[in-house]
């Protein structure tokens, strides 16, 4: 039987909770800005240390949630020989993709196709190939970047439910990555092609990019965007995008490219950065 937990999300409207929590998150009167500040602070025990700018310095909460660091704080792996975390977050799943299948829980699991919105020929790029799913807690730094150097191709955003994407929840929910909100991004890379894939969740108040974009939080339709006519190169380590309010990042690459790193398991936590995979023989 499902969890309460887990019977109460499929009960609340998903999307009527996160607009009225996204009006709350980007006021700017001083009164409720500073109280939400500090008792999320307080009730999430997150570590400001690293922070760039401290509580009294934001705009509004969704300016403190997607805060930026202090320059230094995260040092990248070398991109020439690793593939970077994206994000500040802990694994919740990685493995191969396998029959087109990537795997999310004990019995469940969600297709390639479906998590990236771009069609059968896209996803059977990824055939054989690795997947990597880490979830942001609501403590962790915000903002997303890139595992490896790449060029932007097309993005898809996806509307869907907002089911939160904790442990609990993708053990419970099926195709959870795949029914949530999502920006699936798809890069050409010097190792051949990748996909990162920003999932929505519970109270997300949106999703955005460095890069000016078509789509709007809480959309109804699927919005398909083509960069290759907005040439967009970036590094590893260059920011992408960011959360406001919960999120989930899985990173699909193509096969015979990336090998993650020995020991690394569900549960693991990951600084933005770090080294989480090994490249393998660059495409000649």
């Amino acid at each position: 039987m499902p969890a309460p937990f887990i019977l109460l999300q499929h009960a609340l409207p998903q999307h009527a909770l996160s607009r009225f929590a996204g009006a709350f998150a980007s006021s700017e009167q001083p009164w409720l800005r500073d109280r939400l500040i500090r008792r999320f602070v307080a009730t999430y025990d997150v570590d400001m240390a690293d922070a760039a700018r401290g509580i009294g310095q934001f705009a509004s909460f969704n300016d403190f949630f997607t805060r930026e660091l202090k320059p230094g704080v995260r040092p990248l792996a070398d991109p020439a020989e690793f593939i970077l975390s994206p994000a500040d977050g802990a694994i919740s799943q990685l493995g191969s993709i396998t029959d087109g299948r990537i795997f999310q829980a004990k019995g469940r699991d969600f297709t390639a196709e479906e998590i990236l919105g771009h069609g059968a020929e896209e996803a059977q790029r990824f055939e054989g190939g690795q997947f990597i799913t880490i979830y942001l807690s609501p403590r962790d730094y915000h903002r997303v970047h890139m595992p490896a150097a790449g060029i932007l191709r097309s993005s898809a955003y996806i509307p869907g439910q907002l089911f939160s994407v904790n442990t609990m929840t993708a053990a419970g929910v099926n195709r959870l990555f795949a029914r949530n909100e999502r920006l699936a991004c798809l890069f050409n890379g010097p190792d051949g092609g990748f996909a990162s894939i920003m999932v929505g969740a519970m109270i997300v108040a949106g999703i955005d990019t460095v890069w000016p974009h078509r789509f709007a939080g809480h959309g109804r339709d699927v919005v398909h965007e083509d960069f290759s006519g907005d040439v967009r190169h970036f590094s590893a380590g260059d920011e992408m995008g960011r959360f406001y309010l919960g999120s989930t990042v899985v990173l699909l690459f193509e096969p015979n490219r990336v090998a993650w790193l020995d020991g690394l398991k569900a549960g693991d936590p990951l600084r933005m950065g770090q080294a989480i995979g090994r490249r393998l023989a660059p495409v000649q």
